[in-house]
């Protein structure tokens, strides 16, 4: 068995900022990546950022210059920092990682619960 479990998130004003954190834990031989998505209201679920075991990023266009993923492979835990948030910014931030549960070629896939991200105008 494999947990994933967000923390973090809240209401903000708009500018103002907020940090995320997903821990990972479990049956767990390593972890490739590990990654935030979230998903407003009527939207679909949409990647924010990612980042792999070597530590290489990837942003959404939307969060580039105000949102900072990073993770502590020793804590097996993902970080979010948001800054300059938008109203646009509200949804529910979703943790992902992708894992080895053992020494197979196989790699699976694991959601974290979510967590409420509000930013008022």
């Amino acid at each position: 068995q494999v947990q994933v479990v967000e923390s973090g998130g809240g209401l903000v004003q708009a500018g103002g900022s907020l940090g995320l954190s997903c821990v990972a834990s479990g049956s767990i031989l390593s972890i490739n990546s590990m990654g935030w998505y979230r998903q407003g209201t009527g939207n679909q679920r949409e990647m924010v950022a990612r980042i792999t075991s070597g530590g290489t990023t990837n942003y959404a266009d939307s969060v580039k210059g105000r949102f900072t993923i990073s993770r502590d492979s020793a804590k097996s835990t993902v970080y979010l920092q948001m800054n300059s948030l938008k109203p646009e910014d509200t949804a529910v931030y979703y943790c992902r990682i992708l894992v080895r549960v053992d020494t197979s070629e196989y790699q699976y896939l694991y959601w974290g619960q979510g967590t409420q991200v509000t930013v008022s105008s």
